[in-house]
C-alpha cells in the first residue's frame, strides 16, 4: 500500500499525526462502513466498537487519517456549535472530555475558558488590549480551551484500531450502491474493491459533497492559520495570553487564536473560496488570494502589540470547513437510504463538536439514540 500524504497545496500545520493504521485488505462485508477518517469518522468507529463490540466496522479514508479539516484545525475546543446552543445538544465539552477519557486518549486537552474579544464594551481590566481596527478587548469569557489536533487524530485512530475497527487509508470511496429496499444492504466501492454494509456513516465534511448529497446545499471554504515562533513568558504576559485562554472576535474583521504548549501562538483569519471547479484541493495557499491574505495576517499580527512587532512566523496553512444553513451542523439521514447518515458542516466549530457528534452518530446507528431535530438540511 502506498504511503498516504496530505494535500501539499495547503501548507503544513505545526503538529504531526504520529500513528499509521496497519495495512489490511478491504473486508467483503461489515455491519457499518464509515467514509472519512477525521475526528467524526474515527470517533464514530472507536465509539461503535466500544459500545457494540459485536458489530464489525470499517473506515474508508481517501488519503491518510486527519488529512482534511481534522489535522489542520487550530485546535480550539469550544462549547455549543457555530450557531450557538441547539435543542437537545447537551454539554459538548463535558461529553468530549468523557469520550476521550473513556477511550484513553491524551490530546493535551486544557479548558481554561475562551475569551470573546471585540472593539467595544471590554470588561474591566481586560487582559488583552490590542490595536486592530480599533482596540480589541476581552468582552466575555465562555467555556472552552485547546488541544493538540495531531494527538487527537492519532488517539482516536489508535483507539478505533485497538477496539478492532478496520481503518483503510488511501481508499477513496468512488460510489455507494444504494439498495432499493429500506432495509437492504448497501455497497461501498473503494480503491478498486467492494464492501457491503448494513449501515453507512458519511463523515467527509467539505471534501466529498456529492457523496454526502450536500452539493449545492453547503458551502466549502478554506480557512487560514499562521503560527509564530515560540514566545517568551514575558512576551505572553505582555500580550495578555499568559493564562493560555484561546480567543476569537465577535465582530469584524475576524481573528481567532491560541497558545500552544511550546509557547508559540496560532492566529487565524480569512476564508478562501474554491476555484471554478468547486474543488478545494486545487487551492494553493502559496499563491493567489491565499498568499495575499497571509501577508495581510502577518502584518496585522505584528501591529497588534509592540511585543509582537518583530515576531517571526514558522507555519502557514489552510484547512477546509463546510458551512450549511444558518451555520448549523448537518446530522441527518442520507436522502438515498434510511440506513445511511450524513454528519458534518461544523462551520469551523468542530474540534470538540465533531467527536461529540461522532459518538452520537454511533449510538444512532445502533438505534440507541434519535437524531437531533436541527440536523436536517433544506432540499
Amino acid at each position: 500500500m502506498p504511503t498516504a500524504k496530505s494535500n501539499p497545496n495547503w501548507g503544513t500545520p505545526p503538529w504531526q499525526i504520529n500513528f499509521s493504521p496497519k495495512p489490511q485488505p478491504v473486508p467483503h462485508s461489515v455491519d457499518i462502513a464509515i467514509i472519512g477518517a477525521g475526528f467524526t469518522g474515527l470517533a464514530a468507529a472507536a465509539w461503535l466498537r466500544h459500545i457494540a463490540p459485536e458489530k464489525s466496522v470499517a473506515v474508508f479514508e481517501a488519503n491518510r487519517i486527519g488529512a482534511g479539516a481534522s489535522g489542520r484545525t487550530g485546535g480550539m475546543a469550544l462549547a455549543e456549535s457555530a450557531a450557538g446552543d441547539l435543542p437537545g445538544l447537551g454539554d459538548v465539552l463535558a461529553g468530549f472530555a468523557r469520550i476521550t477519557r473513556d477511550l484513553q486518549i491524551d490530546c493535551d486537552l486544557a479548558l481554561p475558558g475562551a475569551w470573546e474579544i471585540a472593539r467595544t464594551g471590554g470588561i474591566k481590566s481586560s487582559p488583552i488590549e490590542w490595536k486592530d481596527s480599533g482596540t480589541l478587548l476581552v468582552v466575555n469569557e465562555v467555556p472552552g480551551g485547546t488541544l493538540d489536533p495531531g494527538k487527537l487524530v492519532a488517539g482516536l485512530a489508535r483507539a478505533a484500531e485497538q477496539h478492532a475497527a478496520i481503518i483503510l487509508e488511501n481508499h477513496p470511496v468512488t460510489k455507494i450502491g444504494w439498495s432499493a429496499k429500506s432495509n437492504g444492504t448497501l455497497t461501498i466501492e473503494a480503491g478498486g474493491a467492494h464492501c457491503s454494509a448494513q449501515k453507512i456513516l458519511v463523515a467527509t465534511n467539505a471534501l466529498s459533497l456529492e457523496l454526502a448529497a450536500l452539493a449545492g446545499r453547503a458551502e466549502p471554504k478554506l480557512t487560514l492559520a499562521i503560527a509564530t515562533k515560540p514566545l517568551g513568558e514575558s512576551e505572553l504576559q505582555a500580550i495578555g495570553l499568559a493564562g493560555r485562554n484561546p480567543f476569537y472576535t465577535v465582530d469584524l474583521p475576524y481573528l481567532w487564536g491560541r497558545v500552544r504548549t511550546d509557547r508559540s501562538v496560532i492566529f487565524g483569519a480569512g476564508l478562501v473560496d474554491a476555484d471554478e471547479t468547486g474543488d478545494l484541493s486545487n487551492v494553493n495557499v502559496a499563491t493567489g488570494r491565499a498568499a495575499e491574505l497571509f501577508v495581510a495576517i502577518e502584518r496585522r499580527i505584528r501591529d497588534l502589540h509592540p511585543a509582537l512587532a518583530k515576531t517571526e512566523f514558522t507555519h502557514r496553512w489552510g484547512g477546509p470547513i463546510l458551512i450549511a444553513d444558518n451555520w448549523r451542523p448537518v446530522f441527518t439521514r442520507h436522502p438515498r437510504s434510511e440506513n445511511a447518515l450524513v454528519l458534518g458542516a461544523y462551520a469551523g466549530h468542530g474540534v470538540a463538536l465533531s467527536v461529540y457528534l461522532g459518538a452520537w452518530a454511533a449510538e444512532a446507528l445502533m438505534g440507541r439514540r434519535p437524531l437531533p431535530s436541527w440536523g436536517a438540511i433544506a432540499r
